[in-house]
């Protein structure tokens, strides 16, 4: 199948299941001040899964568009990408086990092909300590699943001591079954929801020995083994748990499925493949790179990484500027650079040095541009921005090299600082400190690498604290904010302006609109003085749940209405959600009740940031 093919062969199957299919959010999450990045399928739905009501239902289904940007060194073998779609199903409270495993074993051998004899499950093996069992109710579906065309049903309990045998189903503890945003239950912070999952894996073949030819060939092999010869390819979770702040779980309200399936890796399965770069996804970016460079993918192992590397960062970058995300020194655009200058590099170290990020662009719009419109609206300014990209990544590494002449001393720690700082590929900096006698090891700027990354973890690891709790309430006060910002800047400048993206944390509100200069003192002034104004007269804030298109001929904004499901929720803010009110947005929440909730606001700075756009930032006082 194509991309499109087998994106909608899982959409067309899960709406034959009663599923409302809804579009993709925005890689850029707005409403979660938590994260930069929209990491998984379920992070638009963090609020459904804790209980408030989705407009379309209980049962919802898409292809979410996912960025992990901690997978960006990883990427260069023929399993990780820093882009990926996360095919998805949620049941908000509806069916739970049975359904879903059974539905998924469905579409992969009966919609997709595979052959069942290739799939095996893992399940939680249960933990006495965080009072969850072993679940056993999993293994018993999967049993009767398999035995009904005819495999082996038999389970293993600990497959990564004793081997797989013939095994069929294995258990695995809370580092390989356990599912939430925060990783194990351990690390969960309080309010944090998770739960036991189940995974599948596809079984490439013990035939072509990658275990025996591994690092790991000493040890038995299972199939959450690191050799390659499993790929996990889908994951139902069962988002029943809350994590209390005394370390204990309870049930949620409503027991629900959160499920996640790799739309590539699923492709590579019915490819038979274990290189998800020969899959459809990646093809045709790879055989632009083969005609632009003249070279083949599999002439050689250094040729091969470059192309992995270079063929997801160019589609990450992509699909990030689709959202809004160009390359910059700050938040989300620090890593649309870090992805095209990377792609730079290593097409450098095949021996190319010529401009070619625009003519990717275009392929990759092509692959992706049927599902996500919003690439090809936006294809001159992406390219235009790329390759304004590659000649400031060309000034840099002219920086670098300047700098390295006044080294006084090569090391780890220098080699990396050039790396961080410029842009200075390690192994150019490798081959200057051999001019000079020095002999730079791997290991030396490894170590300088990982040293920085774990102070970096420890720098973000406020991202994470409390989850959405411990600021919930700031955020929903910034979010409701926006909607009033917007308002008084249409009011003030005219129903030109359109909001262009904003983003929340719990120190401001940032928020980009469209307009094409800057905005004098005194405008400032009169924004900031009719949001306060607003505030002070205490206005209710109306959610109604609507069709889409009645919502719009209301009077309600809709300018990112592609990314909103046919039933919507508006949030109306005035005295009279029909008649009487000041700001009627399409939007997912969270919001306060009354304005009086918000509190006292200050404008921190308006400044320009892309052309026809402006950006403004917004703080509680």
């Amino acid at each position: 199948m194509t991309p499109d093919e087998l994106r909608l062969a899982y959409l067309d199957f899960m709406e034959s299941k009663k599923h409302a299919i809804v579009p993709s959010s925005s890689i850029v999450p707005e409403n979660d001040p938590t994260t930069l990045f929209t990491g998984s399928g379920m992070q638009p739905m963090i609020t459904y899964l804790l209980g408030e009501t989705h407009p379309e239902g209980t049962r919802i289904a898409n292809s979410q568009r996912c960025f992990r940007s901690q997978d960006i060194e990883e990427v260069g073998d023929n399993r990780h990408t820093t882009y990926f779609e996360m095919l998805g199903n949620w049941s908000f409270g509806d069916y739970f086990k049975k359904e879903q495993l059974s539905w998924f074993f469905e579409f992969l051998t009966k919609k997709v092909g595979l052959d069942p004899e290739k799939l095996f499950v893992t399940v939680f093996r249960g933990n006495d300590k965080l009072g969850i069992g072993k679940d056993t109710e999993s293994v018993k579906i999967w049993q009767e699943l398999f035995a009904e065309v005819g495999c082996t049903v038999e389970d293993v309990d600990f497959s990564e001591r004793d081997g797989m045998g013939d095994g069929r189903i294995f258990y695995y503890d809370e580092t390989k079954n356990w599912w939430s945003r925060a990783g194990v239950p351990n690390n969960m912070p309080a309010g944090e929801p998770g739960g036991p999952d189940s995974e599948m894996f596809y079984d490439f073949g013990a035939e072509r020995q990658l275990h025996e030819n591994s690092e790991f060939a000493k040890l038995p092999c299972h199939v959450n083994c690191d050799c390659g010869r499993f790929l996990e390819i889908g994951n139902s979770v069962f988002m029943q748990y809350l994590k209390q702040a005394d370390g204990s779980f309870t049930e949620l309200p409503q027991q629900n499925v959160d499920f996640g399936g790799g739309l590539v890796r699923i492709a590579a399965a019915q490819n038979n493949d274990p290189d998800v770069f020969v899959t459809s996804f990646f093809t045709p970016i790879i055989a632009k790179l083969e005609s632009i460079t003249g070279k083949k993918y599999g002439e050689s192992e250094e040729v091969k990484y470059a192309f992995r590397v270079i063929a997801d960062h160019v589609c990450a970058a992509v699909m990030l500027a689709s959202d809004g995300v160009f390359p910059s020194n700050k938040e989300q655009g620090y890593f649309s650079r870090r992805l095209l200058r990377r792609s730079i590099r290593y097409i450098h170290t095949i021996g190319y040095d010529e401009p070619f990020l625009a003519e990717l662009v275009d392929v990759v719009a092509e692959i992706y541009g049927k599902a996500y419109p919003s690439i090809l609206n936006g294809l001159p300014q992406i390219k235009a921005s790329f390759t304004a990209e590659e000649k400031k990544f060309q000034k840099a590494l002219a920086k670098g090299l300047r700098h390295f002449t006044d080294l006084k001393v090569i090391d780890g720690e220098s080699a990396f600082a050039l790396y961080e700082t410029y842009g200075f590929p390690f192994e150019l900096t490798q081959e200057l400190a051999v001019e000079r006698g020095i002999t730079l090891k791997q290991a030396d700027f490894d170590a300088a690498r990982d040293a920085h990354a774990a102070k970096s973890r420890q720098g973000s690891a406020g991202k994470f604290k409390g989850g959405l709790q411990d600021t919930s309430e700031i955020a929903t006060k910034y979010h409701t904010a926006t909607h009033l910002l917007h308002a008084a800047l249409r009011k003030l400048l005219g129903t030109g302006v359109q909001q262009k993206g904003s983003n929340i944390t719990a120190e401001r509100l940032r928020f980009d609109f469209s307009f094409e200069r800057v905005l004098t003192a005194e405008e400032q002034k009169t924004v900031l003085n009719q949001i306060l104004e607003w505030i002070d007269k205490e206005l209710p804030v109306t959610k109604q749940t609507m069709e889409k298109e009645a919502a719009i001929k209301s009077g309600a904004i809709a300018f990112f209405s592609q990314k909103y499901p046919d039933q919507v929720s508006v949030y109306t803010i005035g005295l009279d959600p029909e008649s009487d009110w000041i700001s009627k947005e399409l939007c997912g929440g969270p919001h306060v009740q009354n304005t009086k909730e918000i509190g006292k606001l200050t404008i921190l700075k308006e400044q320009a940031v892309a052309a026809g756009v402006r950006r403004m930032y917004l703080q509680l006082v």
